[in-house]
């Protein structure tokens, strides 16, 4: 018994990935989750089959499960990398960018909806485009991130007396929504051009009179 444990012992040590090795399994797998994400906003969840993503990333279908146990996996890993993203650079604005609260609400929104017009595809597939059940519950949650975002410079207008008394998640939570079903429309079709400046103008207009805020940002 001793000596079959020194041998699976000996085994398992023999298979440790070297630093090297796993050096480039992380880089084949960045650059998997890169291709996916592009085959996403190209045509689709639906599309994005792991034969396509695998043929996309010039790699074997064989070896897109070496990294992810299924398509579900792998589309949720695209998922949280992008949606993560969108999270992080609107609250940086939110929270870094100059003004009062009400004028970074203004720049926030029109940032959020210049980012989703410039990249309408994965825009799309982020906020409507139909999803299997993993992604759509991912959606959930990103979308509570979206509204503690937006909640934090509510409550920071609320308490500074340029926004007036209010529940900041229900707020939060309403612009959250409003704003992805404003876009659905227009990010799922052709680029509208001076309509895309417009829609935003309309959509952060929107959003501070669902605020209550007293003044243009």
């Amino acid at each position: 018994m001793v000596r079959r444990s020194e041998q699976w012992f000996t085994c398992c040590m023999a298979y440790r990935k070297t630093p090297a090795v796993q050096s480039r399994l992380d880089a084949a797998r960045e650059h998997l989750v890169e291709r996916a994400t592009s085959v996403v906003a190209e045509s689709g969840w639906a599309n994005a089959s792991v034969t396509a993503v695998a043929a996309a990333a010039g790699m074997s279908v064989g070896s897109v499960y070496q990294h992810f146990p299924s398509k579900s996996a792998l589309a949720v890993e695209v998922f949280r990398r992008a949606s993560g993203r969108e999270v992080e650079v609107l609250g940086e604005v939110l929270r870094d960018a100059g003004g009062d609260p009400v004028e970074r609400l203004a720049h926030g929104v029109r940032v959020f909806a210049h980012r989703a017009m410039e990249r309408r595809g994965l825009a799309h597939a982020l906020l409507a485009a139909p999803a299997e059940q993993a992604v759509a519950r991912e959606r959930l949650e990103f979308r509570r991130r979206y509204r503690d975002v937006f909640a934090e410079v509510i409550r920071e207008g609320i308490a500074g007396g340029q926004l007036p008394p209010q529940d900041p998640d229900v707020t939060a939570a309403a612009l959250t929504g409003a704003i992805g079903e404003v876009l659905v429309d227009p990010l799922a079709g052709p680029a509208a051009g001076d309509a895309a400046e417009h829609l935003v103008a309309e959509l952060v207009a929107m959003s501070l009179r669902c605020a209550g805020a007293r003044t243009a940002g």
